[in-house]
């Protein structure tokens, strides 16, 4: 196996790395970064517990080969919260108990917030068709769906 250096932008920090380029961003995240908020669920990208943000957008890091986003903006859930404050989906997902285990929420919230920044204003079905591959095994989807809403009745959930 061949490691090479690789440059990663996560939440906002340039991160030179010496991984194998073939890695899983999951991997690289929580094993040689230390951001452990991206949880390994299914490693099939079907769940969504593992999901970040690659330059806004929604993406499942344990089938995204870390040689694919070299150089691009990464944002866990640990990236989210700006200067100490939570994001108001993040709020929103307090205030509604929208968790339970916990496992789920991280990417719950990491693609709720790509949502938001695409659509500030979803529908209810639009929440639902864009959350459609985000699994809670708890199964707190209403109130899941009423923090989403909670948040884009604020500003959007955008800043």
């Amino acid at each position: 196996m061949r490691t090479a250096a690789i440059e990663l932008v996560v939440n906002g920090t340039r991160r030179a790395i010496a991984s194998e380029g073939e890695a899983s961003l999951l991997s690289v995240l929580r094993d040689e970064i230390g951001l452990t908020g991206a949880k390994y669920g299914c490693g099939e990208g079907q769940c969504g517990a593992c999901t970040v943000l690659i330059d806004g957008v929604p993406r499942r890091s344990c089938i995204t080969k870390v040689w694919s986003v070299a150089g691009k903006a990464i944002t866990t859930i640990e990236g989210i919260e700006r200067d100490g404050a939570l994001h108001p989906l993040q709020e929103a997902f307090l205030v509604e108990d929208a968790l339970q285990c916990g496992y789920c929420t991280s990417g719950m919230i990491v693609s709720g917030v790509g949502l938001l920044k695409t659509n500030p204003h979803p529908s209810d079905a639009e929440i639902l068709e864009f959350m459609e591959g985000n699994i809670c095994r708890c199964g707190t989807y209403p109130r899941i769906l009423a923090a989403i809403r909670r948040a884009a009745a604020g500003n959007g959930g955008v800043r």
